[in-house]
């Protein structure tokens, strides 16, 4: 639109128009008018009108001051708890920097978001509690000390707890960020690394909305908080799922985002406005966006503003110069801000420099962030997304506020800890004797205050925040036998993948644990023969299914419900995780135990949600990953992007992680149910189980006897095979199993050499395992030794590995590994497409392979002659100048 165009040349009727449409909202309310001028847009858009295209706002408050409700708190005894906490809060930095550990905090970001917490935790955060989960709240991570502060002022922690903020390795201090593992009955989810809790926000208050679609628990009434920052929205994830959202119509989803307007090292935006860019991104997506920018002062001169020029001057002035200003005075603000035009000038003439400076942001403000919360929870079918503009260290003064290095500023010297006392207004409780040793303050009981805060949580519930670290029902669970037709031999060939779906389908109609199971696909359900349960129970769908599916005439057609119990997530792997983790832990937040199932591309996992598998150890899920089409020879033709040979590896870096690699379909039956019995049984372990499926049909025999406990253990003897001229072991894994008892019989028959062949279903337990009673014995000397467990089922003979994975996934137990001649064969490299046969061979995994390296370990000990390798190289058409698999 050109200038010419924007000039008014006729202002009485567009007077009119405006007047037209006050009176619309008066009588007929917003509603109408949203429906009236998006009739009028339309029929503009059909006439050839060029309409604008953004979808931003005013810099200006999005509840005007007419609709705020009233404040239903005491606006002074609040902000005197408030003062309190705050300057508990920093008192736990500065204390902690005194012992000079290095143990760093941060101090800035809760003093700018102080006033969100507290308006939260006066009206609006519900604790958990007998009759529902309460509101499941993501704090952001770097407030921590607030929240630990708050929890000292209600008498939940101690004063020797604060005073050891990051020191947590002989069990007395509070960890750095929110950690569940680390405080299993406070922090309910981890938020740092930087974007994961607002991804995983968003698909727990799904799974809300699914477990109360699926009438397993009434959760209406429970609302899904995440605290997020404005540097912290430029993640990926932070962005990725807002859509999502919208779709799925999560109005128990608030998002309130602090624009404090700096980064770790400056501006988020300096040459823009993030607010606004934000706000764009937001009403895209279908949110409800509700700004809080400015506090009430700022409501008088606005009303004041008849030329339109302070209007003018919000909107034009940049993030960078709005930072600026707060790090400086009110006589800067007046001169640079105000300034820019006589009549914004004359707004502020009759006011004094301490005066302009004393404006508030809307995110100090509580009347503000309370009419915006209690908008965002009267608001239906969209989620909210509030961003509150605030000032990063606010009321620290010279020493943080406003400034670039807040986010870093973990001490402070005594000339500005006295002026956060005279900024908090708490002379009366620090003495100038008393201020030196940074001390904590607390509620006198029976005070005013003190009674406030406790009456307050009452209403709530209780406190929060507040964990569950075990569920109080019990289930009643399977056993192996529920499992028997897998324990036997298959009457036809099949794969691994498809004995999990069959013992998953066992589960679903167990008639325990059958309605907590969560099958979650990301898009990929035909691939792993899966499409039978879109039939048999149904694809979750808040909006049940609207239309006639394609395939509606087939057995197992797309059928979607709103008591669908698959979570069918797209092509969305850190949707689909982030899903898992809210079912892996709703033992936790809904004390209902679910058991999800999350299968996908093994490549697609760890290599690419490994930060969101550490946040759920963090976060003590409990649940089944499952690494489909696994291994880097097992796919036929992908190549190198989908063919993994390392997740074991990757996913052995997660502590609480149990990762298993079966070959057969007995196997994937035994480690299931034992997973379900360690997870949900009586003990409740905190751990997670990854298994890697393949999809290559082969013999699946019978579970020969006595097998389970090294099934679990990690490794056990499959069978023997006949030689009188030696006897080697070799141990496999996985599809490469095959090529394994392949070399058996060729060693057995050609060379009559004999061999024990080992499944073994976990190189890292057995790892693990070794490693523990390794530590045990250095650690007790005088006591009887301890002896890893594969070590006591091996022997010394020539042992030889294979698996479809990186040679190291196999070579962590060569310490326990009772030989000295122990030789890994393994896939080390990129993977490419090609035939299976073609792929084994390249990386020589083989059952060539495995027995010249059979023979060579046997020839060093003398018991074969060189030449005998020789011959088997040449043999097996071995070439051995091709080039290193790793590095081809």
């Amino acid at each position: 639109m050109s200038e010419v165009n924007k000039i008014d040349v006729d202002a009485l009727e567009t007077q009119e128009w405006l007047q037209a449409l006050e009176s619309v909202v008066r009588e007929e309310g917003v509603e109408r008018a949203q429906f009236l001028l998006e009739q009028v847009l339309e029929q503009a858009r059909l006439d050839g009108v060029d309409m604008p295209t953004g979808t931003t706002t005013n810099y200006v408050n999005t509840i005007p001051v007419d609709q705020e409700p009233a404040y239903p708190g005491d606006v002074n005894i609040e902000r005197r708890i408030r003062s309190i906490i705050r300057w508990n809060a920093i008192m736990i930095v500065l204390r902690a920097s005194k012992k000079d550990l290095d143990l760093g905090g941060h101090m800035a970001s809760y003093q700018s978001s102080a006033a969100f917490y507290e308006v939260c935790f006066n009206h609006f955060f519900k604790a958990p509690n007998d009759v529902d989960g309460g509101d499941l709240v993501y704090y952001q991570g770097h407030i921590s000390p607030g929240i630990y502060a708050r929890a000292f002022v209600e008498g939940r922690l101690t004063a020797e707890q604060l005073d050891n903020f990051r020191q947590e390795v002989d069990g007395k201090g509070l960890p750095s960020y929110p950690h569940p593992k680390l405080m299993p009955e406070f922090w309910q989810f981890p938020t740092v690394s930087m974007g994961l809790g607002p991804i995983a926000s968003i698909y727990q208050a799904r799974f809300l909305k699914y477990l109360d679609g699926r009438g397993l628990k009434d959760t209406k009434n429970q609302r899904v908080y995440a605290f997020l920052g404005d540097g912290e929205m430029d993640e990926p994830e932070s962005r990725g799922a807002i859509s999502f959202a919208a779709r799925e119509k999560l109005d128990n989803l608030c998002y309130l985002i602090n624009c404090n307007l700096q980064r770790l090292d400056g501006p988020v935006m300096g040459n823009g406005k993030i607010i606004q860019e934000l706000e764009g991104l937001f009403k895209g997506a279908g949110w409800n966006v509700i700004k809080v920018v400015w506090g009430s002062g700022w409501d008088i001169l606005l009303a004041k503003d008849t030329s339109g020029k302070l209007l003018q001057l919000m909107n034009e002035t940049i993030d960078g110069d709005y930072q600026t200003y707060k790090a400086k005075d009110g006589a800067y603000v007046r001169e640079h801000f105000f300034g820019r035009y006589p009549e914004t000038a004359a707004l502020v003439a009759d006011m004094t420099d301490e005066e302009i400076f004393a404006l508030k942001r809307g995110g100090h403000e509580p009347s503000k962030l309370y009419a915006a919360f209690k908008k965002a929870e009267e608001t239906k079918d969209r989620p909210t997304v509030i961003l509150a503009k605030t000032v990063k260290g606010y009321g620290m003064g010279e020493a943080a506020e406003g400034k670039n290095i807040a986010h870093q500023v973990k001490k402070m010297d005594m000339s500005h800890v006295e002026h956060l006392r005279s900024r908090l207004g708490l002379q009366d409780l620090v003495s100038d004797e008393e201020i030196k040793d940074l001390p904590y303050l607390t509620l006198e009981e029976g005070s005013e205050e003190y009674k406030y805060l406790h009456a307050r949580r009452e209403a709530l519930q209780g406190y929060t925040p507040k964990r569950i670290p075990k569920f109080s029902e019990s289930l009643t669970l399977p056993e192996v036998d529920a499992f028997k037709p897998l324990l036997e031999e298959q009457k036809r060939d099949i794969s691994t993948t498809m004995g999990f779906v069959r013992a998953l389908n066992v589960l679903l109609k167990d008639k325990g644990i059958g309605k907590n199971i969560v099958p979650i696909i990301a898009d990929e359900a035909r691939t792993f023969g899966m499409e039978g349960l879109f039939r048999q129970i149904g694809i979750y769908n808040p909006h049940g299914q609207n239309y006639t599916p394609q395939d509606r005439d087939i057995v197992s057609y797309y059928k979607e419900a709103t008591s669908g119990q698959v979570l069918q997530e797209g092509i969305n792997e850190l949707g689909a995780m982030s899903s898992w983790v809210a079912a892996a832990t709703s033992y936790s937040t809904n004390d209902l135990p679910m058991i999800p199932f999350y299968i996908y591309y093994s490549m697609f996992g760890f290599q690419r949600v490994g930060d969101m598998a550490w946040m759920a150890g963090d976060q003590q899920a409990r649940g089944f990953l499952l690494g489909a089409t696994a291994g880097r020879t097992t796919l036929n033709g992908e190549g190198l992007q989908h063919e993994d040979g390392h997740s074991h590896i990757l996913a052995n870096t997660v502590p609480n992680c149990i990762s298993y690699d079966p070959t057969f379909a007995y196997e994937v039956a035994v480690i299931m149910q034992d997973g379900i019995r360690r997870m949900y049984g009586e003990d409740q372990e905190n751990v997670f189980y990854y298994l890697t499926l393949m999809n290559e049909n082969y013999h699946q025999p019978a579970m020969p006897e006595g097998a389970e406990e090294g099934i679990r253990k990690g490794i056990y003897k499959l069978e023997t095979v006949a030689g009188d001229k030696a006897k080697v072991q070799l141990l496999g894994s996985g599809t490469i199993m095959i090529e394994v008892r392949k070399a058996a019989q060729i060693l057995s028959e050609e060379y009559g050499i004999g061999s024990d062949v080992f499944s073994v279903t976990s190189f890292n337990e057995l790892t693990r395992d070794g490693q523990d009673a390794e530590r045990f014995n250095m650690l007790n000397p005088e006591a009887e030794q301890k002896t890893a467990y594969i070590t006591n089922t091996l022997t010394d003979a020539v042992t030889v590995a294979a698996t479809d994975y990186m040679k190291n996934y196999a070579e962590q137990v060569r310490s326990f590994v009772p030989s000295s001649n122990y030789k890994v064969l393994g896939t080390d490299g990129y993977g490419r497409s090609d035939s299976r046969e073609n792929l084994r061979r390249h990386f020589e995994v083989n059952a060539g392979y495995v027995v010249v390296a059979t023979l060579s370990e046997l020839a060093k000990r003398g018991e074969v002659e060189k030449s005998v390798v020789v011959e088997a190289i040449k043999k097996f058409d071995i070439d051995t100048n091709k080039v290193n698999p790793l590095y081809a």
